[in-house]
């Protein structure tokens, strides 16, 4: 199945819109059966050093940062959150929020770059550029992707016809899923070869996993 990146329609709806907050709730669902933001967390405790910055690309309404810091995974002020919309209401003192363009901005200069059904909205263009704008500091991300088999189509279309998901949702987890990777296509479409390691796989309810090391 080719990679084809297509518009979502949540992207397109205001934050406020009724549809936008029924399809955010939604994704907590999504997140929970994929087991992605357990996964992010168990390995960011594993593989974090003493002081090293985490930077969250794509962090949406702060979920994930803000586990991170219940978890004690690291101090507020070593914790860093990137994404288009503004900073959410009663975000943690300490930790910082960058609101902007990630391709308009300098990345921040953390060790550690996490991302969660984020990645895959990209060409394979985009994520060149965003893999030659990594920091040198930079010595670890950790992403989870929609893994892109016909199997999780399938399963996608039956998870959401049982848990009655909105059909924004409906739409935008199928374009999510022809978006998504398989194998070491993330880690070859950033471009990062040389000095970089990786190890990626497919889990049985849809999340393509990959952690790259410098």
């Amino acid at each position: 199945m080719k990679r084809i990146v297509a518009p979502e329609i949540l992207e397109t709806l205001a934050a406020d819109d009724p549809q936008a907050l029924q399809g955010r709730l939604d994704l907590l669902k999504v997140n929970w059966i994929m087991g992605n933001h357990r996964w992010l967390l168990r390995t960011l405790h594993r593989e974090r050093r003493t002081g090293e910055r985490i930077c969250e690309l794509g962090a949406g309404d702060g979920m994930l940062s803000r586990k991170i810091l219940q978890r004690a995974i690291c101090a507020p002020q070593e914790l860093h959150s990137v994404d288009l919309a503004a900073e959410p209401s009663g975000w943690p003192s300490g930790a910082v929020w960058h609101s902007g363009d990630l391709f308009a901005r300098t990345l921040p200069d953390g060790e550690i770059l996490i991302a969660n059904l984020f990645l895959h909205h990209f060409t394979a263009e985009q994520l060149a550029q965003l893999g030659s704008r990594l920091s040198s500091k930079t010595r670890l991300i950790i992403a989870a992707e929609p893994a892109r088999y016909f199997i999780h189509q399938v399963t996608g279309w039956l998870f959401s016809k049982l848990m009655r998901l909105n059909p924004v949702t409906r739409h935008d987890m199928q374009v999510s899923i022809r978006a998504g990777f398989r194998r070491d296509e993330l880690p070859r479409a950033l471009g990062l070869g040389g000095e970089w390691s990786w190890r990626c796989d497919s889990r049985p309810f849809g999340a393509q996993r990959m952690v790259m090391r410098r």
